[in-house]
């Protein structure tokens, strides 16, 4: 994916959801329902311009942290050998954050769901490609498993890279499984 495919969908992404959640403001509770225990139980409130406007904003605020890392890094060319599953990466994380939107909005909307289980196939094809970009990723000092030793050495960095990707894949696609465990996930 093009950091220009990337930053367009983005602002699509990103805007579309600011205008649907603005749609549904009027129609939302005063006092929102913001965060679930593992019980599924609502644990946490926030006023309803929060609950509109914070997941988008903390979307944005995230977008702009990616785009700043490749010009920050000092091994910038390691990362741009990896760039488009940087990219990739960047729209699948703000896909996630757009659906977790939707799910909250679903929910104050009077839905009622096991928000565990809907946000559980999300999160499972998000590690499913952090295992994909892990395995991708050159030596840098943002994006990885950064340890002293694996940033001191390509050979350290490729081998703990390679068995990250594969247990961060494993992870995911054991995630997507739970799904269909109902309260053992």
């Amino acid at each position: 994916m093009s950091t220009k495919t990337t930053s367009i969908s983005v602002v699509v992404l990103v805007l579309g959801t600011v205008i649907l959640s603005l749609a549904l403001m009027p129609y939302l509770p005063e006092r929102m329902a913001s965060h679930w225990n593992a019980q599924n139980q609502v644990d946490g409130y926030m006023t309803r311009i929060w609950g509109v406007l914070l997941l988008p904003l903390v979307t944005i605020a995230m977008y702009l942290l990616f785009l700043l890392i490749p010009n920050i890094d000092p091994l910038k060319h390691n990362i741009a050998a990896f760039r488009s599953t940087f990219n990739t990466f960047i729209f699948l994380m703000v896909l996630f954050m757009v659906y977790i939107q939707c799910l909250t909005l679903l929910y104050n909307l009077g839905y009622q769901f096991n928000m565990g289980t809907a946000i559980l196939p999300a999160m499972g094809v998000l590690f499913y490609f952090i295992g994909v970009l892990t395995g991708k990723a050159q030596r840098n000092f943002f994006i990885g498993i950064r340890t002293p030793w694996t940033l001191a050495n390509d050979k350290v960095w490729d081998e703990t890279h390679r068995l990250g990707s594969w247990l961060f894949k494993i992870s995911g696609f054991l995630t997507i499984i739970g799904v269909f465990m109902g309260d053992y996930a």
